[in-house]
């Protein structure tokens, strides 16, 4: 089974940001997105019947933000593995997503090489924080 795409939920609220990370993740033949959804309501109505091994959820959303929807879907599904995205790269979101059991965090600057590295480290069972986000965690002294 190791040969199986990992499927991806994609969780946003701006359809053109949908897209494109669809776009780019599906020339991964390693990755296959499964659906994708404007709001975190819309995902939790799906989440049991798609079952995805990933997803990717943005944290600025509403009526339900991605903090909240990676809360319900832990409780729902605790195997699927999300991975908060973000154009705000503040510490604080990071470690907060890993506290309500999400496994990483990203921002929407990251590089499709590091969104890449980040999704099969997660997927592979380590938790993983973008690069721009570690520097500020631990800034030099």
């Amino acid at each position: 089974m190791k040969n199986n795409p990992i499927r991806i939920m994609l969780v946003d609220d701006h359809k053109i940001v949908r897209e494109s990370w669809k776009m780019l993740l599906e020339n991964n033949p390693k990755f296959e997105i499964i659906a994708d959804f404007n709001n975190g309501e819309e995902a939790l109505e799906y989440i049991q019947k798609l079952a995805p091994d990933i997803m990717l959820v943005d944290i600025n959303m509403s009526p339900m933000n991605g903090l909240q929807l990676t809360e319900k879907v832990i409780q729902l599904m605790p195997d699927v593995r999300i991975l908060g995205l973000s154009v705000n790269n503040l510490p604080k979101y990071a470690t907060r997503i890993l506290e309500l059991g999400g496994w990483g965090y990203l921002t929407k600057t990251s590089s499709l090489e590091e969104i890449t590295h980040g999704i099969l480290e997660v997927h592979n069972g380590r938790q993983y924080i973008c690069e721009e986000v570690r520097k500020r965690m631990n800034p030099p002294q």
